[in-house]
């Protein structure tokens, strides 16, 4: 176990691991290789869909289960990486794979989370892609503590929004962690991503069955076609049934240091039509908090329209 060894990390496709070792990013005394235990199967457990952490992007991105039943989570998948990183690359790496953000990958500049304390180089640097949501600290009077990096996953948008349960395992046992507490916001130690415990594994996934699948959409903006991280992503899913939407939820990446939960969406959308003019009140009103740094102002209307446009896509409106 990890948990013997606090410098020890666990390694199964190793896509953001190893090129992070080749950088000098974070350097593990041993690596624990967990390609051997049973954690691949997809399956219909009960009233929800479990996805081992070995299983390859690919393969759950591909399976007719998801396809068919969370369309949503294929479609952030496929939107992700490409053909041969999703080939490797596990559902336990995914939710565990760091910022892509420069500054912490360049040893020569100041990061916090890479060396807390250092200072944040996007502060008063190149921060054209970093957050417009932020929590604790906020924008405007960052402390030495504080990152403005976002969080890279698409699949983790997508399971944000369909509010996924993470089984982990550790010196303690199981535990379950809802997708909405498992990754952290940058207060005063942004070098955790997680609220992992020392020496726990993820096993799996859980998404509990839902009325989605036939309104939800994946929209992801970015600066190339192929193999670019999010500038924006939504990921909408909706309920609708006689013309009306009965249940909605809607999380954003690219704009903050975790996949970003838009909490008032149900609460906005309920009981009412869908409608262009209904969408743009819901992206208005989530946009109202965001905040940009001296590069990025255009994320705020970008977010804006993203949001609109997903849903829509969801809605089957044109």
């Amino acid at each position: 176990m990890a948990g013997d060894n606090p410098e020890a990390q666990y390694i199964a496709g190793g896509t953001n691991l190893i090129d992070l070792m080749k950088r000098g990013v974070t350097s593990p005394a041993k690596l624990i290789d967990i390609n051997h235990l049973p954690l691949r199967k997809i399956e219909h457990r009960n009233d929800r869909v479990r996805i081992g952490a070995l299983a390859l992007n690919s393969d759950v991105a591909e399976h007719r289960l998801i396809q068919t039943r969370q369309p949503l989570l294929a479609q952030a998948l496929l939107a992700g990486a490409s053909g041969q990183l999703r080939n490797m690359a596990t559902v336990g790496g995914n939710l565990l794979q760091r910022t892509r953000c420069s500054y912490f990958y360049d040893l020569a500049l100041p990061c916090n989370k890479r060396k807390p304390g250092s200072g944040c180089g996007a502060e008063e640097g190149i921060n054209r892609t970093h957050a417009i949501f932020f929590a604790g600290n906020g924008f405007g009077g960052i402390e030495k503590s504080s990152c403005l990096a976002v969080h890279p996953s698409d699949m983790c948008v997508a399971l944000t929004a369909l509010e996924t349960t993470v089984v982990v395992n550790g010196p303690d046992g199981e535990r379950r962690v809802m997708m909405k507490d498992f990754h952290r916001l940058t207060t005063q130690q942004p070098e955790l991503d997680t609220n992992l415990r020392p020496g726990e594994l993820i096993t799996a996934i859980e998404v509990e069955d839902n009325a989605f699948a036939r309104h939800s959409h994946y929209l992801k903006v970015r600066d190339r076609a192929s193999y670019a991280f999010a500038l924006v992503s939504v990921a909408a899913a909706l309920q609708i049934d006689g013309g009306k939407i009965w249940d909605a939820r809607m999380a954003l990446g690219g704009v903050a240091h975790k996949p970003w939960r838009y909490w008032a969406v149900d609460l906005m959308l309920r009981g009412q039509a869908p409608s262009e003019k209904l969408f743009r009140e819901v992206a208005e009103h989530e946009m109202k908090s965001a905040k940009a740094t001296e590069q990025n102002a255009f994320k705020i209307r970008l977010t804006s329209n993203a949001i609109v446009a997903a849903l829509k896509l969801a809605a089957g409106i044109s």
